[in-house]
């Protein structure tokens, strides 16, 4: 395969979007009515925000979570939703999720990869993979390449990446991923998840184009969710998101700091809007596609990030610690 020079397309297109955009906002005159979309983490924060809008402009949307009972809660009253069990750190549930899919025969037109962890403190999977490595990136990467035969019946998918402004903190650390021989910092780990987000996002969509299958990346800025679960209230209250009450919630927002709907929107429109037609392995944030900054804390992606070479260096890896060959 000849890498493509990925850098150049990593530029906005001025979409007219921006980071006050919403969700319904991104929809407005869309009709989804007969796409099948699979949201994980589709029952909290961003994944539910987006399984709700995918749901209400007509989409079947079916939400994986470990625990259905407990989801069945947060998706009561959303038509068009259906839930089933997946556990991202399992690899064994992951097939068997992807093999039900499969044989429903229904394609698959959007694949919205939410579902993550962060801030975690160390722990590894069955194959001895740290936790966010495994959760945000492997799990995904696993679950795309069983769920392939669906994408390409669909003649015209998207799978859309929760990437993170944090993959500034760290590039992907290729001699020890795992953290077995460095000093495990959570922060990190989860920086390096998502540079791993992004970088398959890349790779994904070199291989896919040819089969009208694009992949995205999407930093939905920050925006306190479940996700947060394992701050301290010291950690909240330094990020502006604690109030002199100790409740956790932002008090104001800016281009950074976005309600949950707000977040969602860039998920949005990299799963569904014409904007994006012919385009793929980008990295997108506010509605748009972002630019390339070596400035951290600034909007915008590393190199390190949407680096083809990279990217394909993963990919390799990716294959080898799950044991899945993605056969195209």
């Amino acid at each position: 395969m000849k890498l493509q020079n990925h850098f150049e397309q990593q530029r906005p297109i001025s979409s007219g979007f921006g980071p006050r955009t919403t969700a319904k906002e991104i929809l407005v005159g869309q009709n989804l009515t007969g796409k099948i979309a699979i949201v994980t983490g589709g029952y909290s924060g961003l994944g539910l925000a987006a399984a709700r809008a995918l749901a209400a402009a007509g989409a079947t949307v079916i939400v994986p979570a470990r625990t259905p009972e407990k989801a069945q809660a947060a998706l009561n009253g959303i038509p068009g939703v259906e839930l089933e069990r997946l556990d991202l750190i399992d690899p064994v549930s992951i097939d068997e999720f992807a093999s039900r899919f499969l044989d429903s025969g229904r394609p698959l037109h959007i694949l919205i990869n939410a579902a993550g962890i962060m801030a975690a403190p160390l722990a590894r999977d069955s194959r001895g993979v740290e936790s966010h490595l495994a959760v945000n990136h492997l799990g995904h990467f696993q679950l795309v390449s069983k769920l392939w035969p669906a994408l390409k019946k669909a003649g015209g998918a998207r799978i859309v990446s929760v990437s993170s402004r944090a993959l500034q903190l760290s590039a992907f650390h290729f001699e020890d991923p795992n953290f077995n021989t460095r000093e495990y910092d959570k922060w990190l780990a989860y920086a390096q998840s998502k540079t791993a987000n992004a970088l398959f996002a890349v790779a994904m969509d070199m291989r896919g184009e040819a089969h009208r299958v694009r992949a995205f990346s999407v930093h939905p800025g920050t925006i306190l969710t479940d996700l947060a679960r394992h701050l301290t209230d010291d950690e909240l209250r330094a990020m502006g998101a604690l109030n002199e009450l100790g409740e956790r919630g932002f008090t104001e927002y800016n281009d950074e700091i976005k309600t949950i709907e707000e977040g969602a929107a860039t998920l949005i429109w990299c799963s569904v809007h014409p904007q994006l037609d012919g385009k793929g392995g980008v990295y997108c944030e506010n509605g748009d596609i972002a630019v390339i900054t070596d400035k951290p804390h600034t909007p915008g992606v590393f190199e390190w990030a949407v680096n083809p070479a990279d990217a394909e260096r993963l990919w390799k890896l990716s294959e080898q610690l799950t044991g899945n060959k993605f056969t195209i």
